[in-house]
């Protein structure tokens, strides 16, 4: 049996789901990328600067690039990803089914249309609900994504919110299949402890004292200033504030930092620094406002290294993994004083707390994995043949 996956470019949340179907070898994959060769090294707005993963995502599987006659190629916007070729490149693989991550690129979209009467299409995607809208605005999204989703045989949602979008366009309960968002919990979870005393060190930050830290783009989306704001007013000598990345709000965020000497500031790091910079922190927080949030898989990854987290109700995956008081906290998006309030609460707990508290969100997290992600996708294709 042969699924072939179109997604636009390779990432390290997919690479090695499809590696994991490739090796376990009930069914045959091919993934078609549709960003093209190009994507491998680009320019990434959100952090302004180049990614380039420092990990291995092109092997163990079989690929192949699409071409891209995109003017602005990019996952970016719908006109960015345009392949006169994929359809053809597809039939010529002969697939028993088609999977498609994401409908917003042109050739996405017309690949979801044109299989639709030909193959099973199974479709993967983590949009969620929590974002507020107009009532016009609401009605004309919900004609407009009803009409999308006829186009799909089976969704494989993310979560509790990834399941409510997809039921409230149409999807029916038996078209929807479970394929729990992952990492690489093990990588995440080998000690680093060495690497994280030197960086401390590096920080002037004492080994007693919590660090808080926020890892992501500095962008409004993921509302940064909230949480310098509100760690502003914390006014906690033992406590520090880690960002770790870059982004459009970046100068704005050292402006309000300025002689602040437990507010600390690190440039974009690559994949395999990010275990340490996770174990470096006592709480991890995520105070998205949106729009256009989905799930927040640094929240994964701060919980496979065993630490607390703290997210605002905007963040998709709160509903899943994050417990008030067990593993962690949830506030109201935007409102510094329910930030305050969550924050002030978590911090006096304590580390030994915090850590007991990060105990928890690895016990959690320990069921969200590529494996029964694979599992899933393979359970449901064989199924549906």
């Amino acid at each position: 049996m042969r699924l072939a996956i179109i997604t636009t470019h390779p990432i390290q949340y997919y690479a090695p789901v499809f590696k994991l179907l490739h090796e376990r070898g009930q069914i045959h994959i091919k993934v078609f990328y549709t960003w093209g060769e190009k994507a491998v090294d680009n320019y990434d707005p959100g952090f302004y600067t180049i990614v380039n993963w420092d990990l291995p995502l092109l092997s163990g599987y079989p690929y192949e690039w699409a071409k891209n006659t995109s003017s602005d190629p990019g996952s970016h916007n719908f006109r960015g990803i345009i392949n006169p070729d994929l359809i053809r490149n597809i039939e010529n693989w002969q697939p028993d089914a088609v999977l498609v991550y994401g409908w917003a690129y042109h050739s996405h979209l017309k690949t979801l249309k044109y299989f639709k009467t030909k193959l099973p299409v199974f479709f993967r995607g983590d949009s969620t609900l929590l974002d507020p809208s107009g009532i016009l605005k609401k009605y004309a999204r919900a004609l407009f994504l009803k009409w999308i989703y006829k186009h799909v045989d089976q969704a494989l949602y993310t979560g509790t919110n990834s399941k409510a979008y997809f039921k409230e366009y149409g999807m029916k309960e038996e078209q929807l299949i479970f394929t729990p968002h992952a990492i690489d919990n093990q990588r995440f979870a080998i000690d680093r402890n060495m690497e994280v005393q030197e960086l401390k060190i590096k920080l002037g930050i004492a080994q007693e004292d919590i660090v808080i830290l926020f890892a992501g783009k500095f962008e409004q989306k993921k509302d940064p200033l909230l949480l310098m704001d509100s760690f502003l007013q914390l006014k906690n000598p033992d406590v520090h504030l880690l960002f770790v990345g870059n982004g459009e709000l970046e100068q704005t965020l050292k402006q309000k930092a300025k002689h602040q000497p437990h507010v600390h500031f690190m440039d974009f790091e690559n994949q395999s620094y990010m275990p340490v910079i996770y174990q470096t922190c006592d709480l991890f927080c995520l105070p998205s406002s949106g729009p256009g949030e989905t799930w927040g898989l640094a929240v994964n990854e701060a919980m496979a290294c065993s630490k607390a987290v703290l997210v605002s109700d905007k963040v998709g995956c709160a509903a899943d993994l994050v417990k008030n008081e067990y593993n962690g906290s949830i506030f109201k998006a935007r409102s510094v004083t329910s930030l305050n309030g969550q924050l002030d609460l978590l911090i006096c707990k304590g580390k030994e707390e915090l850590k007991h508290m990060g105990s928890n969100s690895k016990t959690i997290i320990d069921k969200w994995t590529f494996q029964l992600q694979a599992e899933a996708i393979e359970s449901a294709f064989l199924k549906h043949e």
